[in-house]
Parts: C-alpha cells; sequence; structure tokens
C-alpha cells in the first residue's frame, strides 16, 4: 500500500516541499531513499521505539521510503513524524483521512514525545503558499508557526495526539496568530537605555547620527571608557523594525534554531562574537551551509570588540557581504544567498597598551608600537567605516551625578523623523535607502557645497592630513547631519562637525 504525507526542507532561509512517499509490500527491509543525511537514515530506531512505546508498531515487510525531489539533500532529525505517520498510514494501522492536506514536521523521543525543529517559521510560509490546510509540528514551535497568516498550525506533545487527530478522535486545537498581537507595543521598549549612560555627550550624539543614517563606526579609546555600554545602546536608538524586517529577521534565526522569544522578533538584534571567531562562524558556511554572524545581525547591529585583535582573514572576508549586504556560499551542488543589512560597530583601544591618548596613563605605547597596532586593520575594511569617534574615560563627577542623560526613546524619534527624510529623498532607488549606502553619483546630487563649506572642508583636508577616503564619508555624514536638524543644504556648522568623526585619518594615527 502506498501513502504520502507532506514535510519541508530549508535552504538558505526560503523552504521547499518535500514528498514523504511510503510504499509497504510483501517481503522484508527497509529501504530510506532521497539523498537522507545520518540523522535520518538513523530514523528508523527512533520511530520503531516511538510507535511500540504508543500501541503500534512497524511492519514488518518491506517498507520503501522516497524523499521526493530525490535530487536535493535532506538533513536533520524533524523528518521523524511524518517519516511515523507514513509508515503507519501505509501499513494500514490508521486510517489517516486528509492525511495530504497537511505539512507534517517533528524529531520523535522514544517514548513518542516531539522534540522542537529548525526552521518552523520559513516552513509555515511554505505551506501557506502551496495551499495546505494546516501545519502540524511540536508544541514548542507551534507560537512561532503561527506568525503566518491564512494558514491552521497545530502543535502536539506527542505523536498519539497527531494519530488520534486524524482519527477523528480528539482533534488537536490550532494556535491563534501572533502576528498582530502587541508587536508594535513591545518593539517601542528599549532593553538598554541610553538614559543609563554617564556623560560622553559627544559620543552619545555621534552615536545617534550613526543611527540616522545607517552609518558604520568606529569607537576607540582605552579600557573602561564605555565603549561596550555605548554600543549595546545602539539597537535601542535604532527606528523600530517593520513587519517585513521583522519576519525577515525571525526566519534567519529560526533556521538557526536561536529563537530567544516566541513568535515574531520585536526588538533589533545585537551580535557581538569574541575575537577568536573563525571566518566561517562570521559570514556562514559549513558542509551544510548555515547563517553566520553577519546574518544573525539582519536588521540589526554586529558588533566586534577588540578589533584589532580579531584574525585578518576574518576581517577581510566582511568586506564584500558590508558592500552587497548579502552573502552568497556555494558548494558543488548548490549555492544559497543569506540577507545581511546590518550596521557595523567596532571597538578598539588606541596602542597595545590601551592608553596611548590618554595624558594621565600608566602605560605609554611608542608611535612605532601604535602603528603596528593599527595597521592589522586593513585599508579597504577601514573604507566601510563613515565615522570615527574617540571615547574618553568618565571622571568622577560625571560619574556620581543623580541626573540621567536623554533616553533612547527621545533619542530615536529624531532618528526616525531623519531616516523619514532620507527614504522620501531616495524614493525609486533600489539599493539606497539611507544615506550611508550613497554612491559617488547620489553624492554629488545631494550633497552641494557653498563657497564657506568647500573652503573649511579643503582647509581641513590640507590642515589634518586627511586621506582622500575621508572626502565621501564626510559629506555622507554631514548629509545626516543635516537631515537631523531639518536642513535641505549642507551648512558650514555640519561639515565641521563631520570631519570631527575622521579620527584614523589625521597625522599621526594611520599617517
Amino acid at each position: 500500500m502506498l501513502s504520502k504525507v507532506f514535510g519541508g526542507a530549508v535552504f538558505g532561509i526560503e523552504a521547499t516541499t518535500i514528498t514523504v512517499e511510503v510504499n509497504i509490500d510483501r517481503g522484508i527491509g527497509y529501504h530510506l531513499v532521497g539523498l537522507p543525511d545520518n540523522a535520518i537514515k538513523e530514523s528508523n530506531y527512533r520511530i520503531a521505539a516511538a510507535l511500540k512505546n504508543n500501541g503500534f508498531k512497524i511492519p514488518g515487510k518491506k517498507i520503501t521510503i522516497n524523499m521526493a525531489p530525490a535530487d536535493l539533500r535532506k538533513e536533520g532529525s524533524a523528518y521523524d513524524l511524518p517519516l511515523a505517520m507514513g509508515i503507519l498510514s501505509a501499513s494500514g494501522q490508521i486510517k489517516a483521512s486528509g492525511l495530504e492536506d497537511f505539512l507534517i514536521m517533528g524529531e520523535l523521543s522514544l517514548d513518542g514525545s516531539l522534540q522542537p525543529i529548525r526552521g518552523a517559521l520559513p516552513i509555515a510560509i511554505k505551506a501557506k503558499e502551496e495551499g495546505f490546510e494546516g501545519f502540524i509540528l511540536p508544541k514548542t514551535n507551534a507560537q512561532e508557526a503561527a506568525i503566518v497568516e491564512g494558514i491552521d498550525v497545530y502543535g502536539a506533545s506527542n505523536i498519539t495526539e497527531v494519530i488520534d487527530h486524524f482519527r477523528q478522535q480528539k482533534l488537536l486545537t490550532s494556535f491563534p496568530s501572533t502576528l498582530a498581537g502587541d508587536f508594535y507595543a513591545k518593539a517601542t521598549i528599549p532593553i538598554h537605555d541610553f538614559s543609563d549612560v554617564k556623560g560622553q555627550e559627544s559620543v552619545k550624539r555621534c552615536m545617534e547620527i550613526a543611527a540616522a543614517g545607517g552609518h558604520n563606526i568606529l569607537l576607540i579609546g582605552p579600557p573602561g571608557s564605555g565603549k561596550t555600554m555605548l554600543a549595546k545602546r545602539l539597537p535601542s536608538i535604532l527606528p523600530p523594525m517593520t513587519i517585513r524586517e521583522a519576519l525577515e529577521t525571525t526566519k534567519i534565526h529560526s533556521v538557526v534554531g536561536k529563537l530567544k522569544q516566541h513568535g515574531l522578533m520585536n526588538q533589533r538584534p545585537f551580535r557581538s562574537p569574541h575575537h577568536t571567531i573563525s571566518d566561517v562562524a562570521l559570514v556562514g558556511g559549513g558542509s551544510y551551509p548555515q547563517p553566520g554572524e553577519i546574518s544573525l545581525s539582519h536588521n540589526g547591529v554586529l558588533f566586534l570588540d577588540e578589533l584589532p585583535e580579531f584574525k585578518r582573514s576574518v576581517l577581510e572576508v566582511m568586506r564584500q557581504p558590508l558592500e552587497d549586504r548579502e552573502v552568497t556560499i556555494s558548494r558543488a551542488r548548490f549555492t544559497v544567498t543569506y540577507p545581511c543589512s546590518f550596521m557595523f560597530v567596532a571597538s578598539m583601544n588606541p596602542s597595545p597598551s590601551g592608553y596611548f591618548i590618554d595624558p594621565n596613563a600608566p602605560v605609554k605605547s611608542s608611535p612605532m608600537e601604535m602603528q603596528r597596532y593599527l595597521g592589522k586593520i586593513s585599508g579597504p575594511l577601514l573604507d566601510r567605516i563613515d565615522i570615527h569617534i574617540e571615547v574618553t574615560p568618565v571622571p568622577f563627577e560625571k560619574l556620581s551625578e543623580d541626573r540621567k542623560g536623554e533616553g533612547s526613546i527621545a533619542i530615536r524619534k529624531r532618528v526616525t523623523e531623519a531616516r523619514k527624510i532620507q527614504t522620501a529623498r531616495f524614493k525609486g532607488l533600489e539599493m539606497v535607502h539611507y544615506n550611508a549606502q550613497m554612491n559617488t553619483k547620489q553624492i554629488k546630487a545631494y550633497c552641494h557645497l557653498d563657497a564657506t563649506s568647500l573652503s573649511l572642508l579643503k582647509n581641513a583636508m590640507e590642515r589634518l592630513n586627511l586621506s582622500a577616503r575621508a572626502y565621501d564619508r564626510i559629506l555622507k555624514v554631514a548629509r545626516t547631519i543635516a537631515d537631523i536638524d531639518h536642513s535641505d543644504s549642507l551648512q558650514s556648522s555640519h561639515i565641521a562637525e563631520a570631519i570631527q568623526y575622521r579620527s584614523l585619518d589625521r597625522e599621526g594615527w594611520l599617517g
């Protein structure tokens, strides 16, 4: 007897429907075909124990199972449940009416309980697109899959509950959609708030500008000056995620199995990998490619603390994703593309001792030691960082103040207004949404300088020995400062402020 059950496989962040065909005939044997990996090949042991412990069994006949399309590699233990249901249906142990109307996924424990799976959200989206009546999966993943409107999602704790549902003995209850809910209310509540930061007003201003224009930023300062504290609060002043951004971000975290909450992600991600990370872990890859840290940072912030301590090869592989805002991983049989549109934030000490620019420093580094230290960061990577800002230690008087600084919600309001101005400006341009993405053509179109501003910029470049790379970045940052001020044209004050944010281009830093 032949039966068909449907499951799903995730490639990149998109899902593909998998048809599990089970045929039972005379003879003895268990044959599983269709490019399954080892976890799927071992499923017969889990299925046999789970069925026996719930009053069923694998028939002692010739069982042939095909997972179509047969040329796509399938991986993971999430196919246990559709395989088990196919065997029960084909052997006549259950009369599963309507089995082909559902997409089914779940990993089986030996007692028949269902364990959580990865990629529930993209599979649910695919199930809706394919017109399935419902999606049955482990109860742990049900709220995540219920984000998708237009399809019934059923969560089960045990294989017996799934069997009883198809036997019409005890129907599963569908989960209500969690897409609407209080998404926007929770999205506006910052986890870390800038009001907790004492002093550092100039750096907070710089972070506001970076958030408003989507600029990558490098924080330079001695240990204990608050670089990490400031970086962690950057997501709190970025504009709230749209539903589209939230769905896209949640899909990536679902594929990796790293969703820290049930339902839709409502806060922009903040990723801070250790400096010992490999290039594969950062950009993604492996024999069966998975998203890396840059994709997990999509629509959020990637923070690299102690930037010069990262391996040169790791930093260099980020150059193309920073430019294209997506990363493509190619293997012999297939190619996957992951989105990675993130704000890049890095911090570093100004020298190996950490105290080069501090006049009261206990340890000094020679100019040669400092040059060697900063030389670990390549010019092409620095080309992709618009803002360099020095972070100095906070004096005791500021630390002991009871008065709190300006909160993230107030700053985010100004950032959001500036982003709206940029959205209107770049309407119709597919690859440009905010100032940091402008190319030379757009800089010429939207960054006109009057005679005073042009003279100021020329003098700054000559006197401070600013490099050629600084010119475009100063104009981009100045354009963002003007947007925050609701100014249509660039003023000399905007140029003057932007010049301050190019520390590493000045003479005495990198030359």
